[in-house]
């Protein structure tokens, strides 16, 4: 395991030559999250960014590029022979998480993989599986599959000697970066948390079929808390105790709740084929405190991600979506233009909460500063791959626990 919470005062001081160095970094995906990441790195400092859109489709990865106006794009073959290439950012569907990450690692190429680590798509089924087969399969089954998947891509990357990035977005909004180092300064002890991530439903289609998506929204969103609420319970159990604070079981229960509004108005997504849009799991952390993490794609109105921490001595309110700092009244539909607003409200009329940088609150563009940092440091991040397989091993045991209608312990 990665010594996550290691004093930062320790890190090593930047040279001349490491301030300037070029990184070069394919992007691979054409969807929203590619766009997101393609925005954040060029505004990533103390290093020389060049960026290479990549696709399984080269021609779709050209018209991307052009889109955003990068100069070059490839496929994923042409990217793992170029010597050049020193990063691979995963932004796929989950079920080619592995498979890519593998091949990259095998070509001497850092990794950057997008939440989840890994999923159950249907591995181990016949060929001709069907989606429904998929769905039913036993969550225990699920469980061994995606974990046998996360631990593939750790162990690839370990033996390239190449480092798995985990891309955990929410350890680096600044509300959450503030929040970890108040909370270091306190004397206390964290009781109990309360995460969530909401909105109205995925941009993608493919979130709609377990196999694949892997899971629905306690998978897509849920991820989300339960991954920072691990990485702050690590760093306090080595504070404290000298070792990381981990969870010993789970509790879940997940549903959809959008069949319930059938015959009703409704603007939230539906069609949800086998997954469910609403989950909670609560974490039995092995210090005796608790966590609570929920995702859910019935919030209309924008996004909402928070975090709320309750310690013995203080308490922290981390909003991730902050809807105060800016607000906009149009009284049509276009006043502004095409300007983006925020995730999730695509509307201008009436009274809105465009976010001055979205990017920045909700921790992409830290993550993306991070990966730089350490790679021109030379140096081993703590949110790696060994915290994206954790995240994965307890949602996918909370997804028994859903199933069974029982507690899960880990060691099962």
């Amino acid at each position: 395991m990665s010594s996550i919470g290691e004093d930062t005062a320790a890190r090593a001081v930047y040279t001349p030559s490491a301030m300037n160095r070029s990184l070069t970094v394919a992007i691979v995906g054409t969807g929203f999250l590619a766009r997101t990441r393609a925005h954040c790195w060029r505004r990533v400092h103390h290093a020389n960014v060049k960026i290479i859109m990549v696709s399984r489709d080269k021609g779709r990865a050209e018209q991307f590029a052009k889109e955003l106006g990068i100069a070059r794009a490839a496929s994923f073959d042409e990217i793992l022979a170029d010597k050049d290439v020193n990063l691979v950012d995963l932004c796929v569907p989950n079920h080619a998480h592995a498979p890519l990450c593998e091949r990259a690692a095998a070509a001497g190429k850092h990794v950057l993989c997008t939440k989840p680590l890994s999923a159950f798509w249907g591995q181990g089924l016949p060929a001709d599986a069907t989606a429904k087969q998929v769905a039913a399969t036993d969550r225990g089954a699920m469980l061994s599959a995606a974990l046998k998947d996360a631990e593939a891509m750790v162990e690839s990357c370990k033996k390239a000697g190449v480092q798995l990035f985990y891309g955990e977005n929410w350890i680096f909004a600044p509300s959450i970066e503030r929040a970890a180092a108040l909370g270091a300064a306190a004397k206390g002890i964290v009781l109990e948390m309360r995460g969530w991530e909401s909105h109205s439903g995925s941009h993608a289609s493919y979130a709609r079929d377990w196999r694949h998506a892997g899971g629905g929204a306690l998978l897509r969103l849920g991820s989300h808390p339960i991954g920072t609420m691990l990485w702050l319970k690590h760093r306090e159990g080595l504070r404290l105790r000298g070792k990381p604070t981990r969870v010993a079981s789970v509790t879940a229960e997940v549903t959809d709740l959008s069949q319930a509004a059938a015959g009703h108005a409704c603007e939230v997504a539906t069609g949800w084929n086998d997954v469910e849009n609403w989950g909670m799991c609560v974490l039995n952390f092995d210090d005796g405190t608790r966590g609570t993490a929920y995702g859910s794609d019935n919030m209309l109105g924008g996004m909402q991600s928070h975090l709320t921490v309750l310690a013995s001595d203080h308490r922290l309110e981390c909003s991730l979506s902050p809807v105060d700092s800016l607000r906009s009244y149009a009284v049509n539909e276009g006043t502004f233009g095409d300007e983006y607003m925020m995730e999730k409200l695509s509307g201008q009329a009436g009274w809105s909460t465009p976010m001055p940088d979205e990017m920045w609150c909700s921790g992409q563009q830290g993550l993306l500063q991070s990966v730089s940092d350490h790679l021109r440091k030379s140096e081993r991040s703590d949110v790696d791959g060994e915290l994206g397989l954790e995240v994965v091993r307890i949602i996918y045991a909370a997804y028994r626990s859903a199933a069974e209608g029982r507690r899960i312990r880990l060691a099962e």
